[in-house]
């Protein structure tokens, strides 16, 4: 496909666009609160009030606030509905001809929508995922013709590295470097492989952006296989994430009818194919050795390191390994440029951060901030605080691998480096608000319990650590620890990091070491339930 067919493309988007248009959200977790029949009902409402040439019904992804779903907007004015039944949709259409409506409205100015910035997320809430002219309409895939035609793969690594994009999958390791590895490792064949099994509890940033924008990752992996000179790319989603798979599935066809993926795109000697792998959702192939055993057919297990990866990987060749969101920067860096990316953030952590804020606080939802705003800004402005004022007790970042953070240290910015010096990680994106009511030794359990389930088993300190670990942390919860129990989880917590041979074991004593640091007074005091137990009993 030439360049000019996209633009032909796009403009015949344009064209076919009606005067308003009407967005309703068809997200996976709103189509569990009935969005899927409000589209329906939003349809037929149309038919019936005759306006089928004025009006269109755009089901797109995740809008974000998803504590207040359904949502609606109308593009052409702003309005934006909120808590939408399906037999309000009558209304919302008469609506758009001056008549009465009680539906809820939304606020744009609100916190959780101004204080965001959008790169990701850009096209989540606007664009039809499942039409790739919209997609095409809005600039998709420039970025690949750009780089194919103007730059070298050494160029596309470059910007990449300049714009200081770190990995967003958890370890934030600079993704300029690991593509130039890749890219200088001999090998007959390369691999680039995007990462889409997110396991953590709490966590939908990937799952949102697979279901609301397939071809941005797309376009993101076929510039990352220009750059490292690989012919072939998987997509590892895991099997609980069904619409994200069916729209990926679709995007990829559309793309691949289209030139855009396949043999000569856009009319060059680049051949790139991307299939999709379905993980069964096991927790441990998110590290990246065991996701590719998983994708190779064996069991989904981690292997030591080194060889890494970019040396050694998928069937013994080069790959590279990047998450969802990594993906989702790379066509706006080449879009915008380097410096305009390197611009956003903090010194050593750039550009913006997907979160999944969740838990104890009034505004749940998915949002896109500025590396380096500070943990109260989310919490208290975007979250606007707990639902019944309770005061926060605290907040976990980065999943089962993550830390509890006290309120205290809540003005820590987000950047990785700043959340490692208070104990915990940025992870994949998860955020867990937690308030005054919060047991914190139940919330370590909660976790340990969770690691102990996810264990693959290859390694001891892992499989009988977080075991063992769980089992502390059963007795003390009961009240029937000692202060010696205590002193053995320490011991486990610092055995389990540094002797598992994987991050599921060398982290899972994360959430144990940070409630221990920051709450060890609710730790200390059921030592005192188990004396003040015993005495009575005499």
């Amino acid at each position: 496909m030439e360049f000019q067919d996209l633009q032909i493309m796009a403009e015949q988007e344009r064209t076919r666009r009606k005067a308003i248009r009407i967005h309703c959200c068809t997200s996976s977790g709103c189509q569990a609160s009935g969005a899927l029949e409000l589209f329906h009902q939003l349809q037929a409402a149309v038919e019936a009030a005759g306006q089928n040439e004025r009006v269109d019904i755009i089901g797109v992804g995740c809008m974000g606030f998803c504590g207040q779903g359904p949502m609606v907007s109308v593009e052409a004015d702003g309005v934006l509905f909120e808590h939408v039944r399906p037999e309000q949709a009558p209304e919302i259409i008469a609506s758009l001809d001056g008549g009465p409506c009680n539906v809820k409205q939304g606020d744009h100015a609100h916190p959780f929508f101004a204080r965001q910035m959008h790169i990701v997320r850009r096209n989540g809430g606007v664009i039809d995922p499942e039409r790739i002219e919209e997609y095409i309409a809005v600039g998709g895939y420039q970025a690949l013709y750009h780089v194919l035609h103007e730059m070298s793969p050494a160029e596309v690594i470059d910007a990449i590295t300049r714009s200081g994009l770190r990995g967003r999958g958890g370890a934030g390791y600079p993704t300029g470097l690991k593509w130039a590895t890749v890219a200088k490792s001999p090998g007959e064949r390369k691999f680039v492989i995007c990462n889409g099994d997110e396991g953590d509890p709490g966590a939908f940033m990937d799952r949102s952006i697979l279901e609301s924008d397939p071809h941005l990752i797309l376009e993101g992996m076929s510039i990352a296989a220009y750059a490292v000179g690989a012919d072939q790319g998987y997509l590892y989603v895991r099997g609980e994430y069904p619409l994200a798979i069916a729209r990926l599935q679709k995007a990829i066809a559309q793309a691949r009818k289209h030139d855009l993926l396949g043999s000569q795109i856009f009319d060059t000697s680049f051949n790139f194919r991307v299939d999709i792998r379905v993980g069964a959702g096991a927790f441990v192939c998110g590290e990246e050795t065991a996701l590719i055993a998983s994708i190779e057919g064996r069991r989904g297990q981690p292997r030591p390191r080194p060889p890494y990866p970019a040396e050694h990987g998928l069937w013994g060749y080069p790959t590279l390994i990047n998450n969802v969101e990594t993906f989702g920067n790379i066509a706006p860096i080449i879009t915008n440029g380097a410096d305009w990316y390197a611009g956003i953030g903090t010194e050593r952590s750039k550009g913006t951060k997907v979160f999944a804020l969740t838990g104890k606080v009034r505004n749940t939802g998915l949002i896109e901030v500025p590396m380096g705003m500070t943990i109260r800004e989310i919490v208290e402005e975007l979250g606007g605080g707990t639902p019944d004022g309770t005061p926060v007790k605290g907040v976990q970042t980065g999943g089962p691998s993550g830390g509890c953070i006290p309120e205290a240290l809540f003005d820590t910015p987000v950047d990785y480096e700043s959340l490692a010096e208070v104990g915990s990680i940025m992870g994949s994106g998860g955020m867990v608000v937690m308030d005054a009511t919060t047991n914190m030794v139940e919330i370590a359990r909660f976790y340990m319990e969770f690691c102990m389930d996810e264990s693959c088993g290859k390694c001891i300190p892992c499989r009988t650590g977080t075991v063992q670990m769980y089992r502390l942390l059963s007795k003390i919860s009961a009240g029937q620890a000692t202060a010696a129990d205590l002193a053995t989880l320490e011991q486990l917590c610092h055995l389990l990091r540094e002797t598992s041979l994987c991050g599921l074991g060398q982290s899972a004593p994360n959430p144990v070491q940070s409630t221990l640091r920051y709450f060890r007074e609710e730790y200390e005091r059921l030592l005192r339930k188990r004396v003040t137990i015993n005495l009575t009993s005499r």
